[in-house]
């Protein structure tokens, strides 16, 4: 699921930043973008995130801007400016003519101001509380992004249920309309073929050995049974919906069951309203699947 949460906290020495985004994905992936001084403090973050977030691409950012130490003027970072001097006068030893640092210069170097200074269990104290800000802050717009996505299952779901619906109230009346045409057919072959033989058969018991064979073939192409699975995993899925919570994986699997019981419908499907409400019913489940894929 998509997601974006940013949160700062300013602090007497400096300003803290996290940022958090993500892109769909089926699995977890984190990826960190953190300063080399704070690398300390990736576990507890990794950690914060993970409690919180199990699918998407996600990407967090933790930065800390410091503050130039300031007592009512800003102080030079005097053992960093001394060996600079002892750099540049071991250099000029070497290299006669090389131009002395001006003052602009050294003044950019980084470092030389000297920068507030910040206890390590306190800077950890504040990560943690703006983490947990910043966390929280985006499992709500993921969730706000779930009930959108809610929404648009629930439609195909009810699509879906339409189309069972539809077709249900048709299967007796087809397999009934099919059993009858096949004796027919059968009654006239047999007819053909009995003209000028002396088969061992009478035609009573002929016609009772087409009349079984129609009914177990008509038993095959019966789809009652796919439909009335069909309808238990709608149901379940709407109910899983329902219920909320890591819903993406058990979505997973109801889809599998879903498209299952739609290519079998299809596979049985002796009429043409069979076979379109199985193509129909595979596109409705394919959407879903799509979608589902993004869920938590």
């Amino acid at each position: 699921m998509t997601g974006y949460a940013v949160a700062t906290s300013e602090g007497a020495a400096g300003t803290l930043t996290i940022e958090i985004k993500s892109v769909n994905s089926r699995f977890l992936d984190l990826q960190f973008r953190i300063n080399d001084d704070l690398r300390a403090l990736e576990p507890d973050l990794r950690a914060a995130v993970m409690s919180a977030i199990t699918r998407g691409k996600v990407e967090v950012r933790l930065s800390f801007g410091r503050k130039a130490a300031t007592a009512g003027t800003q102080a030079l970072n005097l053992p960093l400016l001394a060996e600079l001097a002892r750099l540049q006068n071991e250099v000029g030893q070497h290299f006669v003519s090389a131009p002395v640092m001006t003052v602009a210069e050294l003044l950019r170097w980084p470092g030389i101001i000297e920068e507030a200074q910040v206890g390590q269990e306190s800077l950890q104290a504040d990560v943690g509380a703006l983490t947990r800000r910043t966390v929280a802050a985006f499992v709500d717009s993921r969730k706000r992004e779930g009930a959108a996505l809610e929404a648009v299952l629930v439609s195909r779901i009810e699509a879906m249920e339409a189309i069972v619906k539809r077709i249900t109230p048709l299967i007796p009346q087809v397999v009934a309309a099919f059993q009858q045409k096949a004796i027919e057919r059968m009654q006239d072959a047999l007819g053909l073929a009995s003209q000028g033989s002396n088969s061992a058969l009478s035609r009573q018991d002929a016609m009772e050995r087409i009349r079984q064979e129609v009914i177990l073939y008509g038993i095959r192409i019966d789809v009652s049974e796919e439909l009335a699975r069909l309808s238990a995993h709608l149901g379940e899925t709407r109910h899983i919906l329902t219920k909320g919570g890591q819903v993406g994986k058990r979505l997973d699997f109801m889809m599998q069951e879903l498209n299952r019981e739609a290519n079998t419908l299809g596979a049985k499907a002796s009429v043409k309203e069979l076979a379109d409400a199985s193509m129909d019913l595979k596109l409705l489940i394919e959407q879903m699947r799509e979608q589902v894929q993004n869920l938590e």
